[in-house]
């Protein structure tokens, strides 16, 4: 019988940096989660709770964010998808779910098309598969300018307007309290580099026919930053991909209905392509290199 884990906030060097993780409970096929811009690890802080008696859930601070190490890297999302590829070499582990929000969902397309082998299933989360349009670029390189000058206050709260639901923002206070120290956690070249990293990320939309693994999209209804209809493109692209609506949620569905998101979430990693795979482990450290 597999011993159960948890780790809390720990580091491991990765690429010359230290990167922060949780990783709890137990499972043969681990769920590494990667959190969206300008967040960090702890955005996924129910998923963990919720699954640590059933599965294995990882998830990491992006090198600069969170507890990681801020080396005031020029970010992009190569640089972070290597990192994660070394996190998971560092860990020891050679294949697993991977299910990222937003930017983590960025990172998760650039390093699922560039190392296929290391990933046995997808979940995507409010994100999308496109580069940033010029004018979409400008405006990220205006909001620079403005907190070069004036800081990120301006900024969180801009953000804050568009990644709830209406509901949300209304509703639920603690959460868009947490939200917003989150954002204000990170200093001002932290956000910066971020929104560069985000300006000049490259497309993946023509590279998603190359997703072969069980893969689950999720989208909350009211999602203005990562429009639904972005998702339903994936889902078009996506061989035999799932799409699930949250309602009531915006950008970050899995914290504004967490009950819902988790039941998709359990759903999927109980389907039968990934309980047969998982099956086919025969040794609790199959995954692990040897």
């Amino acid at each position: 019988m597999e011993k159960s884990n948890s780790t809390l906030n720990s580091t491991i060097e990765v690429n010359n940096i230290k990167l922060s993780y949780n990783d709890v409970g137990i499972g043969k096929i681990p769920v590494v989660f990667l959190h969206g811009f300008p967040f960090n690890k702890s955005m996924w802080d129910n998923q963990l709770k919720t699954f640590e008696e059933t599965h294995r859930f990882i998830s990491v601070d992006f090198r600069s964010f969170g507890q990681s190490t801020n080396d005031d890297s020029a970010l992009s999302m190569d640089l972070l998808g290597d990192d994660l590829i070394g996190f998971l070499n560092a860990l020891k582990l050679r294949r697993v779910i991977i299910c990222g929000l937003s930017m983590g969902g960025f990172v998760a397309l650039n390093a699922i098309t560039r190392y296929p082998e290391r990933f046995a299933a997808l979940i995507l989360c409010d994100t999308n598969c496109v580069a940033d349009k010029p004018e979409q670029r400008e405006k990220r390189y205006k909001t620079i300018e403005e907190i070069e000058q004036n800081g990120t206050s301006k900024f969180s709260a801009t953000f804050l307007d568009s990644v709830f639901a209406d509901d949300t923002y209304s509703s639920n206070k603690e959460l868009v309290t947490k939200i917003n120290a989150d954002i204000l956690a990170n200093t001002p070249e932290v956000i910066i580099n971020g929104l560069k990293a985000l300006a000049m990320r490259n497309e993946t939309c023509s590279k998603l026919k190359q997703i072969t693994v069980p893969t689950l999209i999720i989208c909350g209804r009211e999602d203005e930053v990562t429009p639904l209809e972005q998702s339903e493109f994936m889902n078009k692209h996506i061989k035999d991909s799932t799409l699930k609506v949250i309602n009531n949620a915006g950008h970050l569905s899995n914290m504004e209905q967490p009950k819902d998101f988790n039941a998709e979430l359990l759903e999927f990693l109980s389907s039968e392509p990934i309980i047969t795979m998982v099956n086919s482990i025969k040794e609790p450290n199959a995954n692990l290199f040897v």
